[in-house]
């Protein structure tokens, strides 16, 4: 997770379980994660985008996960929680990007923050989305949208 796509992915993250644990606005949690975030640069376009569309269609993209959950909804850890959403803003918002690099981006998330296991639910419930929002894609790919391909 080396570029400035993926840094930003990570921040947002980051501001996400910040945002889902604290109830912070996002204006606070932006200027702090790019204030903290040292370690090169970061797709700041992408963060301010990404960030913003998730925090307004929040409720449309729990929709998307819930149904695909073997919990509910606020039983899901909140990191994984938030790179879930990420996930699911990112398929159904962002069709340029392809479902491949959404899923396994989400999953070296899930590893880097997530539990022991988390980046196997991630991988699982991202990949069944993506079956759904991304079908003509998967086809044309010729198969399962699952990160371990």
């Amino acid at each position: 997770m080396n570029s400035a796509r993926s840094r930003a992915r990570r921040c947002i993250v980051q501001a996400l379980y910040q945002w889902q644990v604290t109830g912070r606005d996002a204006g606070a949690l932006d200027a702090q994660f790019f204030i903290d975030e040292g370690e090169g640069e970061i797709e700041r376009g992408y963060f301010d985008e990404v960030l913003a569309e998730i925090l307004a269609h929040v409720d449309l993209l729990d929709e998307l996960i819930a149904p695909l959950l073997d919990r509910p909804l606020p039983e899901v850890d909140p990191v994984e929680l938030a790179i879930l959403r990420l996930g699911a803003d990112e398929l159904h918002y962002h069709p340029g990007i392809p479902f491949r690099v959404v899923i396994n981006e989400a999953v070296e998330l899930a590893k880097m923050f997530g539990a022991h296991h988390g980046h196997k639910y991630v991988n699982g419930i991202l990949d069944r989305l993506a079956a759904r929002l991304r079908a003509a894609e998967i086809s044309a790919a010729g198969g399962s949208g699952s990160a371990s391909r």
